[in-house]
């Protein structure tokens, strides 16, 4: 499975920085300024995990981040975000969001372990579906 993570902010700073590290530690990133192209992106370049700015013109990351979700429950989303509030990390848990992480980030441990196991959960269904579509058709879920 590759790497690819789509990471989207208006921050072009932001962007770059979280690039520069990531690609570091062996992701492969496709940065995106413009929220309202991040559905064709994931979709024309096969990404199954984002990160998302919360706050953001046009399209907030939580909106972004319900849209996402309506169009494929299956892409795993983090949100990375300056926007410190109890309510916008409660709704991005609610939204489906895997985690959560301030800007501006000291350290990009916790963010890249956060990642590996979102990752690892993705290939987990990847392989579930793979091994459904090997049962044979009369076999049902118990």
């Amino acid at each position: 499975m590759n790497k690819r993570i789509l990471h989207v902010d208006d921050s072009l700073l932001m962007l770059e920085m979280v690039s520069t590290e990531l690609t570091k530690a062996g992701y492969e990133v496709v940065s995106l300024a413009d929220p309202t192209k991040a559905i064709e992106t994931l979709t024309d370049l096969d990404i199954r995990v984002c990160l998302l700015d919360i706050k953001m013109p046009v399209l907030n990351g939580l909106q972004l981040l319900e849209k996402i979700k309506r169009f494929d429950g299956g892409i795993q989303a983090i949100m990375l975000t300056g926007e410190v509030s109890q309510s916008s990390l409660l709704e991005s848990h609610r939204l489906g969001a895997e985690a959560c992480f301030f800007k501006p980030l000291e350290n990009y441990e916790l963010l890249i372990e956060s990642l590996d196991g979102t990752f690892t959960k993705v290939e987990r269904w990847w392989k579930a579906l793979e091994q459904l579509q090997n049962l044979p058709q009369e076999v049902g879920c118990m």
